[in-house]
């Protein structure tokens, strides 16, 4: 069974990592935000590690969305807690999140052909959140993201009650919100989440 698996069914995540991996992904981490300021104006990285030093928990769930292709990044800090706001920033939505339908009741009520995971269960295990459409939205002022691919998006229950989820995508030149049946997967679509330190 997969680690993904695992996680989803509630095996523990790994509390500790090995001082190379952590140094490893810190390098990338300051790499990335170095070379992509318009992302994070006005923030240094200086502070960054400095809260994630002190949030080392923190660190297995930003190494998970980069193992899993979101090239995670901050874009933003909230200005009333302080926390620093890390999103998936990979140009499609992240290869190694693809192929999922909606949450586990969509995973649950499909009798043949189903997907591997879902998104909600895929970023629960990572301990990170779906984004909201508004998120995605902010997203893509800060670049063009999804214009091949698409991603979930955290939907409203009411919406999901019905059957149905939304997933958003960038084609030509505007960003789209679309709805679909919770059960659906396809190859071009992922999800993308968000983690506050």
């Amino acid at each position: 069974m997969s680690k993904m698996k695992q996680q989803a069914k509630g095996t523990s995540r790994p509390s500790k990592r090995s001082s190379g991996q952590r140094d490893a992904l810190l390098r990338t981490l300051q790499a990335r935000f170095e070379k992509n300021m318009n992302r994070h104006k006005g923030l240094g990285w200086a502070e960054v590690q400095a809260k994630l030093d002190a949030n080392t928990e923190r660190l297995w769930s930003l190494s998970e969305m980069e193992r899993t292709g979101g090239e995670p990044d901050v874009v933003g800090r909230d200005p009333k807690t302080g926390e620093y706001i890390f999103c998936d920033c990979s140009a499609e939505s992240p290869a190694g999140r693809r192929s999922v339908c909606y949450d586990r009741a969509a995973l649950q009520s499909r009798k043949e052909h189903r997907p591997a995971n879902s998104a909600m269960d895929m970023a629960t295990a990572m301990g990170i959140e779906l984004l909201t459409e508004q998120h995605y939205l902010d997203l893509q002022q800060l670049g063009e993201f999804d214009t091949k691919t698409s991603s979930w998006v955290k939907t409203p229950s009411d919406i999901r009650h019905l059957g149905g989820a939304l997933f958003c995508d960038r084609r030509y030149g505007q960003v789209f919100l679309y709805h679909n049946g919770a059960e659906s997967y396809y190859a071009a679509r992922g999800f993308r989440g968000s983690l506050r330190v």
